[in-house]
């Protein structure tokens, strides 16, 4: 099976070469942003998960930033987790009641570490969609992402809380290009995607693999830990 770094890169060159990149460029080592996103947030936001949803968990990345505040314009709230999960106050809290009109503003990566509440992750409650930036899928529920594993942990960390469980539907938004029918590869801390939504079109997945029920503690080193505050204090509450 082909490797998560080979996919990337061709995902990556794919859109560059296919005109489907957008700003901020060079797509490599981000989550990629790409034409028609916002059409994508909104053929989501007729799905009926997302008009259940009043809840929402969302990465802070740009092709995302139309979902985000599609959201915001909606009155759902939104979390965001703080870059890395560096701080203990995690996730950043924007309610659109409290954001003074700003809503454009608060879905930006910027704004939303301006406007946004840090808050604890205890502060989630029930989360009821989460939101992931993906560099590709497959029609079966796998995603590679940029490569950090911050999304699978902040997917982990949730579970931990009971914020979110197996039922819990897991979305991206991506260009056409970005979906491969080949297999990707997962691991077990790796989160499956129950939607696959496109400027074009809805993809249910025929998703076999469960979620993560937790974080897997034996794959975090030390200093991992010790860079994030939350985790590493949520390790010695659970140890006797």
């Amino acid at each position: 099976m082909r490797d998560k770094p080979e996919i990337r890169e061709r995902v990556w060159t794919l859109l560059t070469e296919r005109r489907a990149a957008r700003f901020p460029l060079p797509l490599h080592d981000r989550i990629p942003n790409f034409a028609g996103a916002e059409l994508a947030a909104r053929t989501l936001a007729a799905t009926p998960e997302w008009k259940a949803a009043k809840r929402l968990k969302c990465n802070p990345d740009a092709p995302q930033r139309a979902v985000r505040l599609q959201a915001l314009r909606e009155g759902k709230l939104v979390f965001m987790a703080v870059p890395r999960l560096r701080d203990a106050r995690c996730f950043l809290r924007l309610d659109p009641t409290k954001l003074g009109g700003k809503l454009a503003e608060a879905a930006t990566i910027s704004g939303a570490a301006t406007r946004g509440e840090p808050v604890e992750p205890a502060s989630l409650g029930t989360i009821d969609l989460i939101v992931v930036g993906s560099v590709a899928v497959s029609p079966d529920g796998a995603r590679v992402g940029k490569g950090g594993g911050y999304s699978d942990l902040e997917f982990a960390l949730a579970r931990e809380l009971h914020a979110v469980d197996e039922d819990t539907p897991v979305v991206t938004t991506v260009h056409e290009l970005q979906i491969d029918d080949e297999p990707l590869p997962m691991t077990d801390h790796d989160v499956p995607l129950d939607l696959i939504v496109t400027p074009e079109r809805v993809i249910r997945t025929r998703r076999a693999l469960p979620k993560p029920k937790g974080i897997l503690w034996a794959e975090l080193s030390d200093a991992q830990l010790d860079a994030m505050p939350v985790l590493a204090l949520m390790r010695r509450r659970q140890r006797p």
